[in-house]
C-alpha cells in the first residue's frame, strides 16, 4: 500500500506566510525606519569649522596672489567693463588664488553653494582642508554651532582691488571668504596677502578685530572707492558738510578694515576712517566679508536706503551701501541727500 501523503490546508499555508512576514516586518522595521530618518535629516555643519576653512581657503589664496605678483606674472587681460564703463581686470593671480580657495572649500563641502568672482578657467584643484583649527580660533569660539547645509551660501573673492595689484598698490589687495546663513552674513575673513595679516569674525562667538577707542561724525572721515571719488563728493558733502574728509582707497576689504583698529604695523594712519560708503553698483563678494566683521562688532552695512542686504540669489547689490561701527548708524541714514541708482 502506499504511504499516505501529507495534505497541507491552504489555510494553513497562508497562516504560515503572514506569520513568516510579520517575523521579517518586526526584525527589520526598525532599521528602515531609522535609514528612512536619516535620509530625511538635513546635512548639518559646524560653523566653527566653517570659519576654520575660511581662514584657510583665504590664506592659500594670498599666498598665490603674492607669488604672481613676486614673480610678476601676472598676465593682466580685460575681462570686460563695469557698470560704470571701467575696465575690469583680470590676472593670473585672480584665477590662481580663485583655484585654491575655491576648490578647497568645495572639495570639503560639496554640498554647499560657493560663489566666486572668479570662474574655473583649469585643472581642478584637489586639496581638501586638514581639519586643523589655528589655535586662537579654538581659544576664542567653541565648537558645535551647527547649521543646516542647504541654509549656507559661501561668497568668495580671491582677489580683491585686482586694479591696483596691477599698479603695484599692494597694500589695498585682500583675499576674502564669506558665510551667510539664510541670507545673513554669519562669518567674515578678510586675509591681506602682503604683510600676512588674518582679520576674521564669526558673529554671536567672538573675532580677532576689534573697533578704534573713537569715532567722529561732526563731521567724519568717509573712505570710498578710488574710482569715482570725485563723483560722490557732493552727495558726502550735502550729508556731511564741507569740511568732510574724503579718503579714496581701493579694494572693499580694505575700506572695511580702515574702520577698526589698525590692525598690523603696516597700516597707513591717514586710511582710518569713521564711515565707508559707496554709491554705485557693487558685488556681493566684494562685501559681504566685511559686513559680517562690522556686524560681528555690533556694527552695520546696509544699503543707502537702509535696508539689510541678503547675501543670497543674485551676486549684485545695486542699492549702494554705507558701513559703521560704533556710532548710530540711523543717524547717519537720516543724513544722506535722497538717492537713486544712477545719480552718482
Amino acid at each position: 500500500m502506499a504511504p499516505m501523503g501529507i495534505r497541507l490546508s491552504p489555510l494553513g499555508v497562508a497562516v504560515f506566510f503572514l506569520l513568516g512576514l510579520g517575523v521579517i516586518y518586526h526584525l527589520y522595521a526598525g532599521v528602515i525606519s531609522n535609514r528612512l530618518a536619516a535620509f530625511g535629516q538635513r546635512k548639518a555643519v559646524d560653523l566653527r569649522d566653517l570659519l576654520a576653512i575660511s581662514v584657510e581657503a583665504a590664506v592659500q589664496g594670498g599666498l598665490e596672489v603674492k607669488r604672481v605678483r613676486e614673480d610678476n606674472n601676472l598676465e593682466e587681460r580685460s575681462k570686460g567693463k563695469t557698470k560704470e564703463g571701467a575696465s575690469e581686470k583680470l590676472t593670473q593671480g585672480d584665477l590662481r588664488s580663485h583655484r585654491k580657495m575655491y576648490y578647497l572649500i568645495k572639495n570639503t563641502y560639496p554640498d554647499l553653494t560657493v560663489n566666486s568672482e572668479e570662474h574655473d578657467v583649469g585643472e581642478a584643484e584637489a586639496a581638501v582642508w586638514s581639519r586643523d583649527i589655528p589655535s586662537e580660533i579654538l581659544r576664542r569660539v567653541e565648537g558645535g554651532r551647527e547649521v543646516p547645509a542647504d541654509s549656507i551660501t559661501i561668497w568668495i573673492d580671491p582677489l580683491d582691488a585686482t586694479q591696483e595689484y596691477t599698479e603695484n598698490l599692494l597694500k589695498y589687495v585682500t583675499t576674502m571668504v564669506c558665510v551667510a546663513v539664510d541670507g545673513e552674513p554669519i562669518i567674515g575673513v578678510i586675509h591681506k596677502p602682503f604683510t600676512g595679516y588674518t582679520a576674521w569674525a564669526l558673529v554671536g562667538e567672538g573675532s580677532n578685530v576689534k573697533p578704534r577707542a573713537s569715532y567722529n561724525t561732526s563731521p567724519p572721515r568717509v573712505i570710498v572707492s578710488r574710482s569715482h571719488a570725485g563723483e560722490v563728493k557732493g552727495f558726502i558733502e550735502g550729508a556731511f558738510g564741507n569740511t568732510t574728509t574724503i579718503i579714496p582707497a581701493g579694494g572693499a576689504g580694505y575700506k572695511v578694515l580702515s574702520l577698526l583698529e589698525p590692525p598690523d604695523a603696516d597700516a597707513d594712519p591717514s586710511d582710518q576712517s569713521d564711515i565707508y560708503l559707496h554709491v554705485t553698483y557693487i558685488k556681493k563678494w566684494d562685501i559681504c566679508a566685511g559686513h559680517a566683521l562690522l556686524a560681528a562688532l555690533g556694527g552695520h552695512m546696509t544699503t543707502l536706503r537702509g535696508r539689510e542686504i541678503d547675501y543670497r540669489g543674485s551676486e549684485g547689490n545695486k542699492d549702494g551701501l554705507i558701513a559703521s561701527v560704533t556710532v548710530d548708524h540711523k543717524a547717519l541714514l537720516e543724513k544722506l541727500p535722497a538717492w537713486e541708482p544712477g545719480q552718482h
